[in-house]
């Protein structure tokens, strides 16, 4: 009997270590929007934040998990960013790109900065090597979004952080870029 080698078995699932202090909302679950709510409250509870802040936040992030369902996003982990009083979370949407085929990282990579260069961005698009594969990397001044190749040609698997506040340098760099080199496949 012969074993297909690990890189050409399609994951069945995926495991992500977050830090404790991430609020996860599972978006394949009807009641997100109710979760989110929940975690928006927590945050201004206790603050001098003025309602209409509250519902700024409670709108941005409803409007970014809604996109990212539209998408095909899984899961949206919030970490509390408080500086200055804001109540503006740094967030790690997951999601997951079905694509049949054999594009490859190198493949995407010329599509990544040609719409960068489109959108008049400028974000660093490379590739890059993890723990679990080869993926495209888009680095902005607020944002990391790895494009990461799952094996058996399936698909990607997107992690997109957003770090609104504090930007994505330092500690919150190396934070999210820990995040993304956690990720393991489940075959």
């Amino acid at each position: 009997m012969t074993r297909a080698s690990p890189a050409s078995v399609p994951p069945k699932d995926y495991r992500l270590l977050v830090p404790r202090d991430w609020f996860r909302i599972d978006l394949t679950q009807d009641r997100w929007r109710g979760r989110l709510r929940t975690f928006v409250n927590l945050q201004a509870e206790g603050r001098n934040v003025p309602a209409e802040a509250q519902q700024e936040v409670w709108v941005t992030l409803r409007n970014t998990a809604e996109a990212g369902v539209a998408d095909g996003a899984l899961e949206f982990f919030l970490r509390p960013e408080l500086s200055d009083g804001s109540i503006m979370p740094a967030s790690l949407i997951v999601s997951l790109i079905p694509r049949a085929g054999s594009l490859t990282p190198q493949d995407l990579l010329p599509v990544f900065e040609a719409k960068e260069r489109k959108h008049g961005r400028t974000s660093e698009v490379s590739t890059v090597g993890l723990p679990v594969g080869e993926a495209v990397r888009i680095l902005s001044l607020t944002t990391l979004d790895l494009y990461v190749h799952m094996p058996g040609a399936v698909g990607y698997l997107v992690l997109a952080f957003a770090v609104p506040v504090t930007g994505m340098e330092g500690p919150m760099y190396r934070l999210c870029t820990s995040i993304a080199e956690s990720l393991r496949w489940i075959v």
